[in-house]
């Protein structure tokens, strides 16, 4: 009887394993028939057809992996019998696969009628590359932008976002940048989506050169903390005596510490620097050079609320610029106006018709510090007494 019992489990081995491997079988010859449908589409000048092809395995990948039909080591056995069946064969290796299953769980709102893509398990299977990955009526889909946008790169965005609009943003500003694969990753680790500190500009539209907007865009905040500018120091008890001559004087006192605020690799070109065209005089409040942009950028200072007006003013002293004192090997200038308020949304609005390139930013002093912060902080005879 035990001799019985030991054959009877032995054949029950061997009766999985005849199934394990007839399911690897189908699962390599639906995966194959998908590759080569791709790759005749491919050929006649299908271009969406390679995410398709990604997205039907990566269903069938999903639905197979995640529901325990296939046992473990499933993927490598599958991705080492396709490349003996399809010799040359690559980017199907076992994390590939893994890598597919990503892609469809990721984009599973894609997947307009899962019914079509693989027929009930266990019956015939099949991987439709032509009906698997349809793009529905979602608001702010990046539709031209997904499908021209390689695989790695996909896989890039998704690893490196969870949040769908912000998976939409990445889409477009890969493409739009032309980030390569290997820098996708850095490129989200500088979080330009989450950059609501960011200045309102609209540099987008106004510096071709997708690699010198994005050092703009980043450059930028929205707005500024000029705490070395105490207005009790400097013997104006109340902020409304403050008018920007007094700000930018004390800005050029402290150009350093102005400098560090701003950021890295500007270089302090004047204030009140004359510019000059046709007889009439021009006075920028204040003009920098950035070694990062390779630009002069110039700031216009000014004490109340953002007025439209402004930009119009910016707008003739970058046209000045440009023209009259920009040398050849020297991008377009640069412009920001620096207010005590804006409203972001109305900025935005206003600013993207204007053709240079130009931000708005507001500015706080010293005295303008939320009330604990200042208490916490030592005052003015207290800290000269410390130094």
């Amino acid at each position: 009887m035990i001799m019985a019992h030991n054959e009877k489990t032995l054949n029950n081995q061997v009766k999985d394993e005849i199934v394990i491997s007839t399911a690897m079988r189908q699962a390599v010859t639906d995966i194959k028939t998908a590759i080569l449908q791709g790759q005749y589409e491919a050929a006649k000048g299908v271009t969406r057809i390679q995410l398709a092809v990604y997205f039907g395995i990566g269903k069938y990948v999903s639905q197979h992996t995640r529901q325990g039909v296939w046992g473990t080591g499933a993927l490598d056995i599958i991705s080492k019998q396709l490349r003996r069946e399809l010799p040359g064969l690559r980017g199907y290796s076992a994390t590939q696969l893994k890598n597919m299953r990503k892609f469809y769980e990721n984009w599973q709102m894609l997947d307009a009628n899962s019914a079509i893509a693989i027929v009930e398990l266990g019956k015939e299977q099949q991987i439709d590359i032509y009906h698997a990955l349809q793009i529905p009526n979602i608001k702010d889909f990046p539709v031209e932008d997904f499908f021209r946008l390689p695989f790695t790169h996909h896989i890039r965005i998704i690893e490196g976002t969870k949040d769908i609009k912000e998976r939409y943003y990445y889409i477009h500003r890969v493409i739009e940048e032309n980030v390569a694969a290997d820098n996708v990753i850095s490129f989200i680790k500088a979080n330009p989506y989450n950059g609501r500190d960011l200045m309102p500009s609209n540099f987008q539209r106004t510096i071709p050169d997708a690699t010198t907007m994005r050092k703009a865009v980043m450059m930028f905040k929205d707005s500024y903390l000029l705490d070395y500018i105490n207005v009790e120091e400097i013997g104006l008890r109340d902020s409304i005596d403050v008018d920007k001559r007094v700000v930018e004087k004390e800005i050029v006192n402290k150009a350093k510490n102005f400098i560090m605020t701003l950021g890295r690799d500007f270089a302090f070109m004047g204030n009140q620097q004359l510019l000059e065209v046709y007889g009439v005089e021009h006075f920028p409040d204040l003009l920098f050079f950035n070694r990062e942009l390779n630009a002069m950028v110039v700031i216009e200072l000014k004490t109340g609320e953002f007025k439209t007006t402004y930009l119009g003013q910016l707008m003739g002293y970058l046209t000045i610029l440009d023209e009259k004192i920009r040398k050849a090997h020297e991008n377009p200038s640069v412009g920001i106006v620096l207010c005590k308020s804006a409203n972001r949304e109305y900025v935005e609005f206003m600013i993207r018709d204007y053709s240079k390139p130009m931000g708005v930013a507001t500015y706080k002093t010293a005295d303008e510090m939320p009330e604990r912060l200042r208490k916490a902080l030592p005052n003015f005879e207290e800290l000269k007494l410390l130094l």
